[in-house]
């Protein structure tokens, strides 16, 4: 086998932007930034925008919009 043909798979610090959550997994993911995580060690950090954490259908605040009947119009269009 080949050396050097993976990438690196690496504790890294996943941070959700919106909610302020973190959590320690391992990734191939790289990034210059790093933080110091509650074990006093410093990994690398992969900011993200949404998690689970934060993902409406995740948190149980999924809501439908329905903008000028768009639902009843499929509804009318496809129903045999």
């Amino acid at each position: 086998m080949k050396p050097d043909t993976h990438p690196k798979y690496k504790e890294v610090v996943f941070q959700d932007l919106s909610s302020d959550f973190s959590f320690l997994t391992r990734s191939t993911m790289s990034s210059k930034d790093t933080i110091k995580w509650e074990d006093g060690n410093e990994y690398p950090l992969i900011k993200m925008e949404i998690t689970s954490h934060s993902h409406p259908f995740y948190t149980g605040k999924h809501k439908i919009l329905d903008t000028g009947g768009r639902v009843d119009k499929f509804r009318r269009r496809y129903a045999k």
